[in-house]
This record gives structure tokens, C-alpha cells and sequence, in this order.
């Protein structure tokens, strides 16, 4: 049986030492070193080249979200992030995952005690980045490559009869992916755009917000009873469901804690779907990006069987082919595209 080799980087000596005893819990994973602080993490990364490293974010000397940077620039890995469940850590988890992390766990979920189903979740996430695409980062910082709201592109704002609704599901990778569609919609668009993101609860605002600084529409965490606007791009809060429902002519959200389907995650990508098929039906657009699992699969079937359309985002660019795998394989997308040219492949299908 292959065994894979963890690097396991934080300031704190018992973290280290709880972290280390967690992985060899699981028969394929070893502890292959430890580190200190985001200098010796590089160090060691290029010495000992771990299958994966899990990575502290608040580190003296160096912390992680500048480790993980020039890891990926320089010798990239797999780097599962671990982090505190706080409002600050929640926006430089966000940004790790910009800059090449595979995923994010928090930290309070596997200490002092952890549930099998937690220990599973944090054994999985490991697997995934360890069998992930990783890909080499530009050493320059985020914001510099994106398009910001004060910039005039000359792209004319989407417009479309044919279209009014437009749901992106997605999971791990998924932050990432975005950035790379979200930035790109001008003002003036003539449907809304609803994200699913399976994140931990506490997440989607950090993310809401931190996309409104850097697209020209107005993002936002979606709240009950709120009414859908064209050119808004709401993300589906983590912790609930989110369902739309429809009023004479107007659309609203449904968060529940309960879902109608069995399902592991919250949001859902295939509750979502679900609820919006039957209202939107030919005039309902779906892209499904990067991510594990195959949350998505049951609501892309019945956006099939109401005639609406479907993208979902190639192997070569996904940090995980999972989500997006089993709606093509199915046979139910009408194209498939890399996430660079996710933004044309919606154009010209509307």
C-alpha cells in the first residue's frame, strides 16, 4: 500500500503534535516533517516534497498566506490550509484558496475532541489535494490581476432574452474559479446570478464581500425573502439552504435549514436547482466548476428535462474534476469549457 508523506506546519508545538497524530490515524497518510513558520515550510517543502501540506495561517516570521504564495510560485504542492473560525481568518482563508490552496479546514472542528464524521471530512480533504491540479501561481498579489469596479473594460454588459436566471455551483476550488468569471460581467446585466459555494458557515459573507470589491455588480450573501434582482450576483449563505420561489412576477430566496433532498452539503447545489428549474426552465442557464463529489448531478437532470442549458468547466482546469465529471459524463451538458473561456461559452449560449 502506498503511504503519502504530510508536511505539518504551525507555530504551535501541541497543534503539531495533535495535527501529526490525526494523520496517522489514516493507513495512506504519514507524518514526512513539521515545520515552525512559513520560512521553514519552504525550506522543507523543497528538501522533504510531501504529497500535501496542511498549513497554519497565523505564524511569527513568516505566515502562512505569504508561505503558501511563494510555495506556489516556486515549488508547488498540494497546501490544505488550517485556520480559526473568526471573521479575519475567514477572509485569509478565502485568499489562500486565491492564491492555490486546495481547501480550508477549521481548526475547532478537529480539536480537542473530533467526530469520526469530522476526522472523515479532514482525512478526505487530504486525499483531494493530494490527487488535485495544482498549478504554478504568479508571484504578484491578487488584486493586481483582476479587473476592479473603477476600471472601464470594453466589453458591452450581457444582454439577453433568452436568458433570466444564471446559477454557478461549485466546491473545492471553487473561490478560485470565480475569480476568474465573476469580475468579468459588466454593469447593466439583464438576469441575476446566483453562486453555490459549499463553505463552512461563516464564510459566504467574507466571500460576498470580498468579491464586491473587485466586480463591477454588486455582490452580496443572499437573505431570506429577498427579491432577485437583475445585474446582483448573489452567494448562497453557508449553513442553510437556499431555494427560490416565485410571487406573480417576482422571484425571492427560501433559506431553510431543512433540505427537500437528502444531502451532505449546505448550500446544495442540487436544491438550488431544484427549486429554480421549474420556475426559470428554458430561460435557466447552469455552470457547474471545479470541485468533489457530485452535488449538482440531480438538479442538472432536471434542468435538462425543462430545456434549460448547461456549461461545466474541463479537467485541464479544475483543482478537482468531481462535480463537473459526473453532469458531463452523464451527458448533460451542452458544453464543456476550460475556466478561461467560461465567461465566452456563456455568451454564446445566450
Amino acid at each position: 500500500m502506498k503511504k503519502y508523506g504530510v508536511l505539518v506546519v504551525d507555530d504551535s508545538a501541541f497543534m503539531r503534535k495533535a495535527i501529526g497524530q490525526v494523520i496517522e490515524q489514516h493507513e495512506e497518510l504519514y507524518v514526512v516533517g513539521i515545520a515552525r513558520n512559513g520560512k521553514d515550510a519552504i525550506e522543507k517543502v523543497k528538501r522533504l516534497q510531501p504529497a500535501v501540506v496542511t498549513l497554519d495561517i497565523e505564524m511569527p516570521e513568516m505566515d502562512g498566506l505569504e508561505a503558501l504564495e511563494i510555495i506556489m510560485n516556486e515549488c508547488p504542492v498540494p497546501v490544505v490550509m488550517l485556520t480559526n473560525a473568526s471573521a479575519d481568518t475567514a477572509s485569509a482563508s478565502i485568499t489562500s484558496i486565491e492564491l492555490g490552496a486546495v481547501d480550508f479546514i477549521i481548526k475547532e472542528k478537529l480539536f480537542p475532541q473530533a467526530s469520526i464524521e469530522t476526522l472523515t471530512v479532514f482525512w478526505e480533504s487530504l486525499e483531494v489535494a493530494i490527487c488535485s491540479n495544482v498549478q504554478r501561481k504568479k508571484l504578484q498579489t491578487t488584486h493586481e490581476e483582476l479587473p476592479i469596479r473603477s476600471v472601464k473594460r470594453k466589453n458591452k454588459p450581457l444582454l439577453s432574452e433568452n436568458l433570466d436566471l444564471l446559477i454557478i455551483g461549485c466546491s473545492t476550488g471553487g473561490p478560485a474559479a470565480l475569480q476568474s468569471i465573476l469580475p468579468y460581467f459588466e454593469n447593466g446585466l439583464s438576469f441575476p446570478i446566483v453562486v453555490v459555494q459549499h463553505m463552512p458557515k461563516g464564510f459566504t459573507r467574507p466571500l460576498a464581500e470580498r468579491f464586491d470589491s473587485i466586480c463591477h455588480l454588486i455582490v452580496k450573501e443572499a437573505e431570506h425573502e429577498e427579491v432577485l434582482v437583475p445585474g446582483t450576483i448573489y452567494i448562497a449563505p453557508a449553513g442553510l439552504q437556499t431555494t427560490i420561489k416565485k410571487d406573480g412576477h417576482e422571484a425571492f430566496f427560501h433559506l431553510a435549514e431543512d433540505a427537500p433532498i437528502e444531502t451532505l452539503y449546505h448550500p446544495s447545489v442540487d436544491v438550488t436547482l431544484l427549486s429554480a428549474s421549474s420556475i426559470y426552465k428554458e430561460k435557466l442557464l447552469t455552470v457547474i466548476l471545479t470541485g468533489m463529489g457530485q452535488d449538482g448531478l440531480i438538479g442538472c437532470k432536471q434542468v435538462r428535462e425543462n430545456q434549460g442549458k448547461i456549461i461545466v468547466e474541463s479537467e485541464s482546469t479544475c483543482v478537482v474534476y468531481g462535480m463537473p465529471r459526473v453532469v458531463y459524463e452523464a451527458g448533460l451538458a451542452d458544453k464543456q469549457a476550460p475556466i478561461t473561456s467560461i465567461v465566452s461559452t456563456i455568451k454564446s449560449l445566450i
